[in-house]
């Protein structure tokens, strides 16, 4: 569950160039180091954001709005702090193995493993508790979701098939789904299909293919040495990383204007000039990957992502909360 940004992936973290001493940590710091914050606070943000694209569409009493949505922003927390947390706790042996992972706290040594499982355990069921509560079933069941796919099907896939990106972009994007049913209009189960939390799916699910190969890329040593199996792994010319990195990227633009297309007029015409440009230039660096395959190339493509993706979230939440109130 991740933000990955996301899963967003697990390994969507900001990359790091020289491996240091694992720093001091005491006991609580290394807990919540094994939640990923970084990750945690953009798979928060994007189910905010969904929560207020579906919001945007209703009515509200201010009160029942603020209590909602800080249910839905706390609830999502920790469920993917949880999530995080036991994803350290499965990879331990594997991180230990990887420069990039091996100050995490388990491989460090900082924090001991049935103390890091139990503490994901009660983060999720927490997480789950308070959207089940407060929010409804519909938000739970999405927010268990990203817990399953994330832990029993994308994780231990990572070693054995490329196509686990693929299986790892369902959790990173199903986080906006949570909010927007958290919000919506429909009732029940029904709320699964607001229009805003499957447009926001879509666009994240797309936006995770060229984000994530564009950090295996950078670090395919390191993914090789942990026994990963992912696309720049198996494909050491990169040929098929950078078509794929590049197909996906020019994918994501037609999918940036759905939300301008599919959500009724909640954002328009402002927001597809935003989405438009940044998804070219986006596009750009990726078919410069093409042309030269190189890590530096890899890492022009990733921080491109990572301005696209904000970009685009504030572009649609501005307009949106701007239509709503004016």
């Amino acid at each position: 569950m991740t933000a990955a940004p996301t899963s967003i992936q697990a390994e969507n973290t900001l990359p790091v160039d020289a491996i240091t001493p694992a720093p001091a940590r005491t006991r609580s710091q290394a807990l919540l180091a094994t939640t990923k914050p970084g990750i945690t606070r953009l798979v928060t943000m994007t189910s905010a954001v969904g929560f207020v694209m579906a919001a945007a569409t209703r009515t509200w009493e201010i009160s029942q709005l603020l209590t909602l949505g800080a249910a839905t922003i706390v609830g999502t927390a920790l469920s993917a702090a949880g999530a995080n947390a036991l994803n350290q706790w499965m990879e331990r042996h594997r991180d230990a193995t990887m420069p990039r992972t091996t100050n995490r706290p388990l491989p460090a040594g900082q924090i001991s493993a049935p103390g890091v499982l139990w503490f994901g355990v009660a983060l999720c069921v927490a997480g789950l508790a308070v959207l089940w509560s407060l929010t409804g079933l519909a938000p739970m069941l999405v927010s268990l979701a990203c817990i399953i796919s994330y832990l029993v099907f994308y994780t231990p896939m990572k070693v054995t098939t490329p196509l686990a990106t693929f299986v790892g972009a369902i959790p990173g994007a199903l986080p906006p789904m949570i909010g927007a049913a958290a919000a919506s209009k429909l009732q029940g189960l029904e709320a699964l299909r607001e229009p805003a939390g499957l447009v926001l799916f879509t666009l994240m699910f797309i936006w995770q293919i060229p984000h994530f190969l564009a950090i295996a890329w950078m670090y395919k040593d390191d993914y090789a040495q942990g026994g990963y199996a992912v696309l720049p792994v198996v494909d050491p010319q990169g040929s098929t990383t950078a078509w794929t990195v590049a197909l996906w990227t020019l994918a994501l633009i037609p999918a940036t204007l759905l939300p301008a297309t599919n959500l009724g007029g909640i954002v328009g015409l402002p927001y597809a000039i935003i989405a438009t440009i940044s998804g070219l230039a986006f596009g750009y660096f990726a078919l410069r990957l093409i042309m030269e395959r190189t890590r530096e190339r890899a890492r022009a493509v990733f921080f491109a992502s990572i301005a696209h993706l904000p970009l685009l979230l504030l572009a649609m939440t501005i307009e949106a909360t701007a239509r709503a109130i004016f």
